[in-house]
């Protein structure tokens, strides 16, 4: 082997007038001397919501034949306007007859990335591990769409926990992207906390310091605060801080209602927010407190139970919860109890119901309305 040196390229060399260049820029910055410096970040944020469509009759879809879907109305993640459409026998023939879901992109502007999932929910609320998988696409104008070809094989649907009275509800989970943008890092290093006043709010009611008013719920008693009570309730106003003040006792009894719901009353009335014991929507829990929040005029909470049982509306309680609409004047509630009733083969198994006969003996007027709505459905269909 060649044992000659071999010698430094060209363009290794460092010039000697850069050499000097160096040795100036040296001597310009003494040892242990900090160099200026700024620096910039790139900020990416996102927007997350979630959006529940219930499928019912889901018997009365299958075989309603390949390319056809049932679709959620539109919902807003983001700024921008997405739905959700199911396809029982699947979006096209190579599903081999398999459900399809997609998520469908309703508004114009271009490139707009996103993050999402479709999954069954099961009876209790929690999301099917059968569909879970996480998808992303970049959406384009309107009708752009992306989704699982094959959501769910027919046979593992069939019996499945994610299947109960003939309804399915898919929770699509959408992150959308938001534009990125740089900023100097150093303009604004404070970190702001989230609020926690209604954490404050909620220890004040659990620990009752400084209470002057109590309450007597079959026995079991809150202690609580006129001034909070009287500024959130019209009612409690009137009662605690109105011309017949003087005769309220420090121990107020109520009547007609369940400890746990006056407590969950209690809690909206502190923090604004529904108790964890709420949070699964239940339907009986929903309707009694909604009953709770018409009594004493907490028009938000009576708002949020309407939304909630509106959710939760299914062939055995939709006549009962009919009934609570009419006598509480839940025109979005009544408006959603007709239209289940009148889609396609429910007020059949509706009318089988319990509750439909209690319904027919306590708002009979009603009927003419449910009957107007069937009428208009059908009608629809055959056009």
């Amino acid at each position: 082997m060649d044992s000659r040196s071999i010698p430094e390229p060209p363009h290794l060399i460092t010039p000697p007038s850069l050499v000097a260049m160096a040795d100036q820029r040296d001597s310009a910055f003494p040892a242990g001397c900090c160099l200026p410096k700024t620096s910039s970040m790139s900020l990416t944020g996102s927007v997350t919501g979630a959006h529940d469509f219930k499928v019912t009759g889901y018997s009365f879809l299958d075989g309603m034949g390949v390319g056809r879907y049932v679709s959620s109305s539109t919902f807003t993640v983001g700024g921008r306007d997405w739905a959700v459409r199911f396809y029982p026998d699947g979006a096209t023939a190579a599903c081999l007859g398999n459900p399809s879901a997609f998520l469908y992109y309703c508004s114009r502007e271009t490139g707009v990335r996103a993050r999402f999932t479709l999954t069954l929910l099961e009876r209790d609320g929690k999301m099917s591990q059968a569909t879970n998988s996480s998808m992303k696409h970049t959406f384009s104008p309107t009708s752009d769409n992306w989704g699982f070809i094959k959501f769910i094989e027919k046979s593992k649907l069939q019996g499945s926990p994610c299947l109960a009275n003939d309804c399915l509800t898919i929770r699509c989970v959408l992150t959308v992207v938001k534009q990125s943008r740089t900023v100097d890092a150093d303009t604004n290093s404070v970190v702001v906390p989230p609020s926690n006043l209604h954490q404050d709010f909620r220890e004040m009611l659990n620990g009752g310091e400084g209470s002057d008013v109590s309450f007597n719920v079959d026995g079991q008693l809150f202690r609580a605060h006129r001034c909070v009570l009287a500024y959130r309730s019209p009612v409690f106003w009137a009662e605690l801080f109105g011309p017949m003040r003087e005769n309220v006792a420090r121990c107020i009894v109520i009547d007609d209602m369940e400890p746990p719901i006056f407590e969950a009353l209690l809690h909206f009335i502190y923090t604004d927010c529904l108790p964890d014991s709420c949070s699964d929507g239940k339907n009986a829990a929903m309707q009694h407190l909604l009953v709770a929040a018409d009594r004493y005029g907490v028009e938000r909470l009576r708002l949020m139970c309407e939304s909630k049982l509106c959710e939760a509306i299914d062939v055995e309680t939709v006549a009962t919860t009919l009934v609570l609409a009419e006598q509480h004047q839940c025109l979005q509630l009544r408006r959603a109890c007709t239209g289940f009733m009148a889609s396609p083969n429910m007020l059949g198994p509706v009318m089988a119901t319990d509750g439909f006969k209690h319904l027919v003996a306590s708002c009979p007027l009603v009927m003419k309305e449910i009957l107007d709505e069937v009428s208009r459905v059908w009608s629809d269909q055959s056009c």
